[in-house]
């Protein structure tokens, strides 16, 4: 009997150990399967009643929905990633409501007309022929597809606009030659590279410094709650509602920037009136604390990353689609145009693309953004949604080329070096406090730290300057402003992912030269396989 017993003891063990990966394996080929299925079913309708261009247009409608999964499962990171890692929703939720919402804004504002080719980076009129066009559209489809496939799939979040951008730059040089590129606009586009992360670390590391001043460096928490969250809950309704009827609605209606400021404003003050009576019946029955705090910001987060789904929808469908629109009209009409009408069928084709690629392949960029970074709270989260949303608003207004993607992840950088900065300096001022102690004395210490926290942010510089008056004669000065700042570095610890900043900015660097190169080789590929 017991010679049996040890191996049924080891093939159980076996079986448990390969349990988590075969769980793994399924839900893969399930995700897999279900993409493949969207990408058939597209091209099978796209070829229906072609003709002699059945499989041109069945190729492009495969390439723009491998295309739209990417976007969704990339860009979702930007929507919903801070909320889940303020752990805010469950990231189950998260991806069905993010879907709803995309969907909702591809097709309800997605636009009757979108450019083809993107930010106006080439001069369509100088390829040769229609047939030349539609390969080097369908070459830069599946070039920034595959590129947005291999970012996601190591959980780097990069700008699905620049990578279609990239696609559009390289097949039009393959087909046309340099001649064909604006450069001056692949000028701005470099530029972004920079100006989008900084504009939106600056923007949500301001953002965060007035929430800590105004909130959690006061003692009272619960009282600077109650003025405190209403406010933020209001600037947040004013700041993405202007977004949307600029952004997300503007191809529906003609919203100027004053009528969208106004709008803003007006549910703004609503929102702050609930949220007001919210807020003070929930302050009884939470805790004097940061995280009591926090619990208060959940209904405006899951607001706010509704609401970018819905503007993302409507706006980075286009990246997808517009090439895709570009193909359909050249092959229905023997012309190309610079913009082109949208068939239904191709809206709801990127719509369901941009909803199914975050629901099978969202999950990981959304980790990368919330949780790999830099660690996130409500607060830290509502810091980094009002920085992307006013960079939007700012940068449109003064025609700067910003990435969604790199404001985003600059936000949280912004975020997360301030707090380095932040509890280096606190670390450091509880240093001074007891080095101006008599040696030994921890108990006075203390009991000066416990008053120090205890008093307003304002008045707490003058009680150290009251420590250092009455240590005068005999007790160790304050230090001066090199030494507290020699002690600030020594206190100094890490709360940023250093190796995944570099790692993402690098993929940020190589999108658009990377998607030109693989969308050239594309060009002669395709163009050898389909030439008679």
């Amino acid at each position: 009997m017991q010679s049996h017993a040890l191996p049924n003891m080891g093939g159980h063990s076996s079986e448990a150990s390969l349990q988590g990966p075969l769980r793994f394996n399924r839900a893969l080929i399930l995700r897999l399967v279900v993409s493949a299925a969207f990408l058939i079913a597209a091209a099978v309708y796209a070829a229906t009643g072609g003709g002699e261009a059945a499989l041109l247009l069945a190729l492009a409608a495969g390439f723009g929905g491998y295309m739209a999964l990417n976007i969704g499962a990339n860009d979702v990171a930007n929507n919903v990633g801070p909320t889940v890692g303020a752990r805010v929703m469950p990231i189950g939720a998260a991806l069905v409501m993010a879907a709803v919402c995309e969907a909702a804004g591809a097709i309800i504002a997605g636009g009757e007309v979108l450019g083809t080719i993107r930010s106006g980076i080439i001069d369509p009129s100088l390829i040769p022929s229609t047939e030349t066009y539609v390969w080097a559209m369908l070459a830069a489809l599946l070039a920034a597809a595959l590129w947005l496939n291999l970012a996601t799939m190591v959980g780097a979040p990069v700008s699905t606009t620049h990578s279609i951008v990239g696609g559009v730059l390289g097949a039009g040089i393959a087909a046309a030659g340099v001649g064909i590129v604006d450069w001056g606009v692949m000028g701005n586009i470099a530029a972004s590279w920079i100006i989008s992360p900084l504009f939106g670390a600056a923007m949500a590391a301001a953002c965060l410094y007035v929430v800590k001043r105004g909130i959690t460096y006061q003692p009272d928490l619960i009282a600077s709650a109650k003025r405190g969250v209403p406010l933020l809950a209001a600037a947040m309704a004013w700041a993405f509602t202007t977004y949307l009827l600029m952004k997300g609605l503007s191809k529906v209606v003609d919203v100027s920037l004053t009528g969208a400021v106004l709008g803003g404003l007006a549910l703004a003050l609503v929102v702050w009136a609930m949220m007001r009576a919210y807020v003070g019946r929930r302050v009884t029955g939470i805790e004097n604390s940061k995280s009591g705090v926090n619990s208060l910001l959940g209904i405006p987060l899951i607001m706010a990353a509704g609401a970018l789904s819905f503007a993302h929808g409507s706006n980075d469908v286009a990246n997808a689609i517009g090439p895709l629109a570009g193909i359909v009209d050249a092959l229905s009409t023997g012309e190309f145009h610079g913009k082109a009408g949208i068939p239904m069928w191709v809206m709801l084709l990127g719509a369901l693309g941009l909803a199914i690629g975050l629901l099978t392949f969202g999950p990981r960029v959304i980790r990368t953004v919330g949780d790999e970074l830099t660690n996130l709270d409500a607060m830290r989260a509502w810091c980094i949604a009002m920085s992307a949303t006013l960079t939007v608003i700012v940068a449109s207004q003064l025609g700067m080329p910003i990435s969604t993607t790199q404001v985003t992840v600059g936000a949280v950088l912004g975020v997360g070096f301030l707090r380095e900065v932040l509890k280096a300096r606190h670390a450091a001022i509880l240093s001074e406090i007891r080095a101006n102690h008599p040696e030994g004395d921890t108990a006075s210490a203390e009991a000066f730290i416990a008053r120090f926290h205890a008093t307003p942010f304002g008045a707490r510089k003058a009680m150290l300057s009251d420590l250092k008056a009455r240590n005068r004669m005999g007790a160790p000065t304050l230090l001066g402003k090199a030494d507290r700042k020699a002690l600030a570095r020594a206190h100094k610890r890490d709360i940023v992912n250093r190796s995944l900043m570099i790692r993402i900015f690098a993929a940020w660097v190589i999108t658009v030269p990377a998607t030109a190169i693989l969308s050239a080789l594309l060009f002669f590929t395709l163009r050898g396989m389909l030439m008679p």
